[in-house]
């Protein structure tokens, strides 16, 4: 099909990329010539290119991670080819944002910048020669900085207008959340546990685990006949025995051992256990007390189910609006 057949927008894409080619091919040929590193485009994105250079200063912190990896020549050189595919594609993405931006005529104003800087200082408790100093160690000065946080506010800007001033969260959505996580908002129990352990070292003939049962058994012996278990795992007689006990603290089901989850679920506050086996020795098992909260109300967690909703929509919408700007632009990448 001859050019002039093509659309006009077409057309004038085509001669875009058909230049773009013949810069990269002269780059080539003068590398050729001169053997000299001369900086190519490695993509276009709509009507603005992003260069080797570019790509280069992205790749080169972590390049330099990479290579401190120690791997082999094969597995480094295709570590970096997957964070040079994927720092490219953030290049692109950055364009594109940025180019919506001009579109959208997004300003920040001066007085903005400097008011996000003194929340950051006011976060981290920094001075302004605090903030300095950091930002030197980096290699940076504050106008880089200055630029770093205006290009954040332009495009937490653009959110705003492409993205979450279109997010509505109704009393159904905050209903149907809650009820799908019933469990997140039940009550809790907690575990005021202590224990007393007798470790038993291996042994081919498996004595050692013997008699630190023999040992553990009497220790039981003594609380069924009502020595308090604080006091027993406190008393420095049983240490004459290899034991050793003490105050646990406070748990969790969750954070407890398979076997030690499945025991305590079913004791009341003042019981111990019976002996454990815990692989390497033994314990008793004692539950001091038992806290338990309220489950908490959709009213108490309204607010932060809310909260909660409006950040998965932004991160789900935002990959959306990208990927159709992705859609409606013109990219390629040049290899």
């Amino acid at each position: 099909m001859r050019l002039c057949s093509r659309p006009l927008k077409e057309r004038l894409y085509l001669i875009f990329y058909l230049f773009i080619f013949s810069i990269n091919l002269l780059a080539v040929l003068a590398w050729a010539e001169d053997d000299v590193v001369v900086d190519r485009i490695v993509a276009v994105v709509n009507d603005e290119l992003i260069s080797l250079y570019d790509l280069n200063q992205s790749l080169e912190p972590f390049a330099r991670k990479v290579k401190d990896l120690g791997y082999s020549a094969d597995k480094e050189r295709e570590m970096l080819f997957q964070v040079r595919t994927d720092l490219l594609r953030q290049l692109v993405d950055a364009k594109l944002v940025d180019q919506e931006i001009k579109k959208n005529k997004l300003t920040v104003a001066e007085g903005e910048i400097d008011r996000a800087i003194e929340r950051i200082k006011a976060a981290r408790h920094y001075t302004d020669e605090d903030m300095r100093a950091g930002l030197a160690e980096q290699g940076l000065t504050m106008e880089d900085y200055r630029k770093e946080i205006k290009e954040q506010l332009l495009r937490s800007k653009l959110v705003n207008l492409e993205v979450k001033s279109k997010i509505v969260i109704t009393e159904k959505n905050i209903q149907e959340y809650y009820e799908r996580h019933r469990e997140k908002y039940a009550g809790e129990r907690k575990y005021h546990l202590w224990n007393i352990f007798i470790s038993a070292d291996s042994a081919a003939d498996g004595s050692n685990h013997e008699t630190a049962l023999n040992k553990m058994e009497s220790i039981l012996a003594k609380l069924k006949q009502g020595v308090p278990f604080e006091s027993l795992a406190e008393d420095s007689n049983i240490s004459s025995l290899g034991a050793r006990g003490g105050d646990l603290g406070m748990y969790l089901p969750s954070e407890l051992s398979e076997q030690l989850r499945d025991v305590v679920g079913k004791m009341k506050a003042g019981e111990f256990s019976s002996i454990l086996n815990t692989g390497n020795g033994y314990q008793i098992v004692y539950v001091q007390k038992i806290i338990e909260t309220e489950a908490k109300s959709l009213s108490e967690v309204a607010t932060e189910i809310h909260d909660i909703l409006y950040r998965e929509m932004v991160d789900s919408r935002y990959q959306v609006w990208l990927d159709d700007l992705r859609e409606r632009s013109h990219i390629k990448i040049i290899n």
